[in-house]
């Protein structure tokens, strides 16, 4: 699943290729996507120029010349493929997006629940969402406010977009490696010189340092991995076994003997 490093890589993609540029046509092809983008507002896109892609979170803004956004989340498995209009479609295509340069975007999921819609000007297309990791306002004293009515395990917490915007499932686990802290630990009792590791630990994996090389779906079995995906394999800190639980439907994995408070 894409994550915020991964996501921020692809907003950085997708603005190098179409910031300036002017559409000519949108292509929804997966019945999911016709569903929320009525064909009366795809419609008023062909010459709309892309003025800037910002990302916040998990999602991603392209914003366009007259003040309206499209929203895109890639959900799962979503991915962006920058080509050429005359390119085959690549496989697993769910939106295109055209330019009047012949650049073409396409929107891939072989999930199909990546979303895309348009919203007008000076209206947010975004949930709640709480602060960036690398926010200077998130610290331990704020972390601990928003944890403390939180009675489950930090781990499902921590995947709240709400709490901290862009963490997934891999990074949390990776970042309570990194702190040492167990999954299991009860949120709203976790104490500041607790959560001031967390959120360094977060922030390592996160970081420049920490991401995992390539695109998302080319990361997997990278050497930066500490735990996810890991079960039973030596913790890269102590060797002992990496254990895997479920949490919130949720794996995560931690080794259950540096990982303790």
């Amino acid at each position: 699943m894409p994550e915020l490093p991964e996501v921020e890589k692809a907003a950085r993609l997708v603005r190098r290729a179409v910031v300036g540029k002017t559409l000519t046509r949108v292509v929804l092809l997966h019945p999911a996507l016709r569903r929320r983008l009525s064909p009366q507002r795809l419609r008023t896109l062909p010459g709309a120029v892309i003025v800037a892609v910002d990302r916040r979170g998990k999602h991603q803004l392209m914003r366009l010349g007259d003040g309206r956004t499209i929203h895109i989340h890639f959900r799962m498995a979503g991915d962006w493929e920058i080509g050429r209009t005359e390119d085959p479609l690549p496989r697993h295509t769910r939106a295109s997006f055209e330019f009047t340069d012949g650049t073409r975007v396409c929107l891939v999921d072989p999930r199909a629940l990546s979303t895309a819609t348009v919203h007008r000007a000076g209206e947010s297309p975004l949930p709640e969402l709480g602060p960036e990791p690398s926010d200077p306002s998130l610290t331990a004293q704020s972390l601990r406010a928003a944890l403390a009515r939180r009675r489950g395990p930090i781990k499902p917490v921590l995947l709240d977009q709400r709490i901290i915007a862009g963490v997934g499932n891999i990074y949390a686990s990776e970042g309570l490696w990194r702190a040492r802290m167990s999954p299991l630990a009860r949120a709203a009792d976790l104490g500041l010189d607790r959560l001031e590791q967390l959120l360094a630990g977060l922030r390592q994996v996160l970081g420049p340092a920490g991401r995992l090389p390539g695109r998302y779906r080319e990361a997997r079995g990278s050497s930066r991995i500490a735990v996810y995906g890991r079960a039973a394999k030596p913790c890269r800190r102590c060797s002992a076994p990496i254990e895997r639980i479920v949490q919130a439907g949720r794996s995560t994995f931690f080794c259950p003997v540096c990982q303790v408070g």
